[in-house]
Order: C-alpha cells, then structure tokens, then sequence
C-alpha cells in the first residue's frame, strides 16, 4: 500500500466508494475555487502570486519557478516544483501521487504527467498511483504524456507528441509512442 500524505494519499478499500479521504476531498474542493478564483484568471507574468497560493496549498516550489495560469494542478500538496522549472500553459498535473519536476526542467503546453491510473485486472478496478520524477535540466516538449511512476532522469529530452511509459535515461532524447530511444544528447 501507499505511505499516506497530509490529505490522504489514496489506498485501496473494496467497502469505500472512493479512494480518498473526506479531508482530502474538502481539500480539492477549496483548491479547486481557488484555482478558478484566484489562479486561473492570473496574467500570465505573475508567477510569484501562482507560487504563492500553491505554497499555501502545500506545494514545495523553489525560486524562479514558472507555472503558467492555465496549468491544471489536482493537488498541489504532492507537487514539488524545484528553482527555474516550468508548468507550461494548458500542462496537466495530475499528482495523485508525488510529482518533482527538476531545477530548470520544463513541462511545455498539452502535457499530461497522470500520477495514477486503475488496476484493470481487478474486478473493482482501484485506482493505484505511483510518483513521477523528472530530473534537472530536462525537457518535455508539447503535448506530451507522463504515465505513473515515470523518472525522467537529468537532461533527457522527450520529443513532442510521445508517450512514456517507462524511465528515460539520463542525456538522452526519446519519442515515439511507446517513446523510445532516439539518440544522445550532446551539449555545445
């Protein structure tokens, strides 16, 4: 089973409807008005106001960090955002589970990073979230997906339009989907 978070990290039960806990639902709902308030409708330049009210809400968020105002963030509490990263407009964090997203690492726009997803083998089908690591020095390029439990190790590059579901080596440039190994990456 999961470690639990502050707001309950799901674990499964068969007698409850719903993996999460009732504070952490109370949570998402306070979060979710704020991120309609008071986030959503921020112009784009003030990202200190965004990484404010993402500290409130328990997000570990480093200095220079940019998260753009249409980034969808479903927990702030399980995100970590280290200085220089970006969650680019329109990019999906749906950290269910732990999300890291490294020192001058960027999530471009249209990706998805989903920290959790259902185990379609069992006839109850419970929702099992893993965390998502990405590295220093990396980028996500456009419309990417992450799936749980993902490392994106430093400097790698993930070429648009992929899909990964397994770790990606360092200095390494992958795409495709299944994203797959593309070349090295060299540095001028």
């Amino acid at each position: 089973m999961q470690e639990p978070s502050a707001y309950g990290t799901p674990a499964y039960n068969p007698n409850q409807p719903s993996p999460h806990s009732l504070k952490n639902k109370l949570v998402r709902v306070i979060w979710n008005f704020v991120w309609l308030a008071l986030y959503r409708p921020s112009p784009k330049p003030l990202h200190k106001w965004r990484c404010f009210l993402l500290r409130l809400f328990g997000a570990k968020v480093g200095k220079g960090v940019h998260p753009y105002p249409s980034a969808k963030i479903w927990a702030p509490w399980n995100l970590e955002m280290d200085d220089g990263s970006c969650l680019a407009d329109n990019t999906d964090c749906y950290c269910v589970n732990k999300i890291r997203i490294g020192k001058n690492s960027t999530v471009s726009q249209y990706s998805y990073l989903c920290g959790a997803t259902h185990d379609y083998e069992h006839p109850l089908m419970p929702l099992v979230s893993a965390p998502i690591m990405i590295g220093d020095n990396v980028w996500i390029t456009a419309d990417v997906f992450i799936a749980p439990g993902v490392t994106i190790h430093d400097g790698a590059v993930v070429g648009a339009r992929s899909s990964v579901f397994s770790d990606v080596n360092a200095w390494c440039v992958v795409a495709g989907n299944p994203a797959k190994f593309i070349k090295k990456r060299t540095l001028k």
